[in-house]
């Protein structure tokens, strides 16, 4: 088999139609758009959602639920991951981000206490989990709240 010789499967592809070419083809004089009316003229027709003055789904579904607008929402980086810095190291939420760690600082970045830390850090994060705040102590680092 060569590149040259590929051709189609039979019935793969489909002709598209050709509206408006005579009354032979099935689809001449109003091309499938009816006699007269909005959906008939060229531009016409009805913006996504309308239903012919019935009032729509969107509003005749009950809403629920609350969006709490004053949400914070932290990146999360794990004790584990604080390994790749050295030891004695001071980790702020721009180090991990020159790192890797963080792709994104959102509203701050949190520290979660999966894994094992085994080097002696001074972590500055805007929050910290009860866990990694034991592993930071007692791998015999400090943490800071920023």
């Amino acid at each position: 088999m060569k590149l040259h010789t590929l051709t189609y499967q039979e019935g793969s592809r489909k002709k598209a139609t050709r509206r408006g070419r005579g009354i032979g083809s099935g689809l001449g004089k109003t091309s499938g758009a009816g006699q007269k009316g909005q959906k008939s003229r060229s531009g016409g027709g009805v913006r996504p959602g309308f239903e012919c003055g019935q009032n729509p789904i969107y509003r005749r579904v009950s809403k629920r639920g609350f969006t709490n607008a004053a949400k914070k929402l932290y990146a999360i980086v794990n004790v584990e991951k604080l390994n790749a810095f050295e030891d004695g190291a001071t980790v702020c939420p721009t180090c991990m981000k020159e790192k890797g760690l963080v792709k994104k600082e959102y509203d701050g970045v949190k520290i979660l206490g999966n894994g094992k830390l085994t080097k002696k850090l001074t972590v500055k994060a805007h929050v910290f989990s009860k866990t990694a705040q034991a592993a930071i102590e007692s791998a015999g680092g400090t943490i800071e709240v920023i």
